[in-house]
């Protein structure tokens, strides 16, 4: 199993290049279902999430090409000739973002059997949502020995109101309705640039969708869709992962090839805790400046603090002087990285949804332990200022959704490597 070996205390001096986002690649991908011609996407990020996304999607029927050389983050998808509509346990267990096959099967094939998902032990994340909007559109659903099964003759537009906002049921059920008969409209939508991605993707594909970016969606269902090309945003979480670790490591770090729109809470919390960022164009530039200070967060949903935030800014926020107050709101179980961050040094209390954090502590190299992706990113980012040596475990997590990281982080100065099994086997 590997790990990360990082000795702290290099500041990050330089230019790191963003990826594309995973989490809009994958819906991306998941559209092509909807069609019978190639869908052609750009920018795609080699992380381990999208390649059991394409294996998925092959053990569907669907042609995968993969690009090479420069084109090695191209990915060229044809569904023509989907021999079967089921997204099995073994596929599923490791991927959350699976579930995203569920409308869009439902839509183009009239059935679907999907496992019900697996993914990060941040909380529970259950698509009631999806089940009840994939009903309102008029499929039939039953769920049993661990599998959703839903059947339609062809979906109906419906209104659908969401109880709660989420990001992949937004995305299921707006692939569901762009071929459902009539028109559907969405209420309280997520509004994550993921999502008006997909919208931008479904479009070129022949899709009428209004409102994507706003809490309503209307959706005019059509015929058939066809293949479009089309380039995946950059990954906004990988951007301010690597703007925080360059708040907290010190240095001159310019972090390139990202959208600094789409980080607007980030950018504005970070300035009030006194860090130096400046933004232009698809640059961010953060500058080694004065003391870090306490400032209070909480996760929202977009345009607030993203949750995939909290870990890496809780990292910063035991570096920055006097209590800062860090309230989760999205996630019932997403502090599973405070334990790491205490055997480091760092002065955590965890009060129901609040972690109260206490600074500057002076963090210590240690043997950690990642629980989840972002998980990863906070122990990678508080190792980089720990005195001495930290060892990560289980960076599979973080294998999920960072191109490689240990890579990036190397070329603009920090002293990490990856390795295999640190014991040896007897």
């Amino acid at each position: 199993m590997d790990k990360f070996v990082i000795r702290g205390g290099t500041p990050l001096n330089g230019t790191i290049r963003v990826s594309g986002a995973k989490n809009s690649a994958l819906p991306c991908m998941a559209a092509a279902i909807l069609t019978e011609e190639p869908v052609i996407l750009e920018n795609i990020p080699q992380v381990r999430d999208i390649e059991t996304e394409r294996k998925l999607l092959a053990s569907m029927g669907a042609e995968v090409e993969l690009g090479y050389g420069r084109a090695q983050h191209r990915t060229t998808l044809c569904c023509r000739n989907l021999a079967k509509s089921e997204a099995s346990y073994e596929l599923v267990k490791t991927m959350r973002a699976s579930t995203l096959v569920l409308g869009p099967l439902v839509a183009r094939t009239g059935s679907a059997r999907v496992s019900m998902p697996g993914g990060c032990a941040i909380g529970a994340r259950p698509i009631d949502m999806h089940l009840k909007g994939l009903e309102l559109l008029g499929a039939k659903i039953t769920v049993e020995h661990g599998y959703v099964e839903a059947t339609a003759d062809r979906l109906r537009g419906a209104e659908i109101v969401f109880d709660k906002i989420t990001v992949t049921g937004t995305e299921d059920l707006m692939m569901a309705a762009v071929l459902a008969e009539g028109l559907t409209v969405m209420e309280n939508c997520a509004r994550e640039p993921e999502v008006v991605d997909l919208a931008n993707l479904l479009t070129k594909m022949g899709a009428k969708i209004t409102g994507a970016g706003t809490s309503t969606l209307r959706i005019q269902g059509v015929e058939q869709l066809h293949g479009a090309k089309h380039r995946i945003i950059p990954d906004r979480i990988e951007a301010g992962t690597f703007i925080v670790a360059g708040a907290v490591a010190g240095g001159n770090l310019i972090v390139e090839d990202c959208e600094p729109a789409h980080l607007g809470a980030l950018l504005r919390k970070l300035r009030e805790a006194g860090v130096e960022v400046s933004a232009a164009g698809d640059t961010v530039e953060i500058s080694s400046g004065g003391q870090l200070k306490a400032a209070d967060m909480s996760t929202e949903e977009y345009p607030g603090f993203p949750t995939d935030m909290q870990a890496q800014y809780m990292a910063l926020a035991t570096q920055a002087e006097g209590a800062s107050v860090i309230t989760e709101n999205i996630f019932e179980n997403r502090f599973m990285h405070v334990s790491e961050l205490v055997r480091m040094g760092a002065d955590i209390k965890i009060e129901g949804r609040r972690a109260i954090v206490r600074g500057k502590t002076p963090l210590s190299g240690a043997p950690v332990l990642a629980s989840d992706l972002r998980a990863s990113a906070s122990l990678v980012i508080a190792a980089l200022v720990a005195d001495g040596e930290t060892i990560i475990d289980r960076v599979y997590h973080m294998d999920r959704g960072y191109e490689n990281i240990e890579e990036k982080l190397r070329g603009v100065g920090a002293q990490i490597r990856r390795v295999g099994d640190l014991i040896p086997k007897r």
